[in-house]
């Protein structure tokens, strides 16, 4: 069966639902220091900001995704962070993927799965 250009377009990667699921657990406080510290915390997986911000982008691009600027802080040199939230489209894609994930795992038997070495 083959995919369409507009479903796969739409489909999200796997770091892409880590961010997003971070954003969700972040709200108000999602910004791009924060997103991947919530994500090494919580996967124990070292992620570069670069590949969180590239992902952020990318999301935006999508439409998954919004931002905005706060406001400058002394502590930060005057610069302003830039804050996340998801939109419905995110929110969608993000149910979509999980409905798919949890259809797909209800049908294997974890006896099966290979060991982790």
């Amino acid at each position: 069966m083959r995919k369409s250009k507009e479903n796969n377009q739409n489909s999200l990667g796997k770091f892409e639902e880590i961010v997003l699921l971070a954003i969700l657990r972040l709200h108000q406080n999602a910004y791009g220091v924060s997103i991947r510290r919530e994500i090494e915390t919580e996967t124990g997986r070292t992620t570069s900001v670069g590949a969180v911000y590239t992902t952020l982008e990318r999301l935006e691009k999508k439409g998954y995704i919004s931002s905005r600027q706060g406001e400058a802080t002394a502590e930060r040199g005057g610069r302003a962070k830039r804050y996340f939230e998801i939109e419905g489209a995110g929110a969608e894609a993000l149910n979509q993927t999980m409905i798919a994930r949890k259809r797909l795992l209800t049908r294997v038997k974890t006896k099966r799965l290979p060991a982790r070495a």
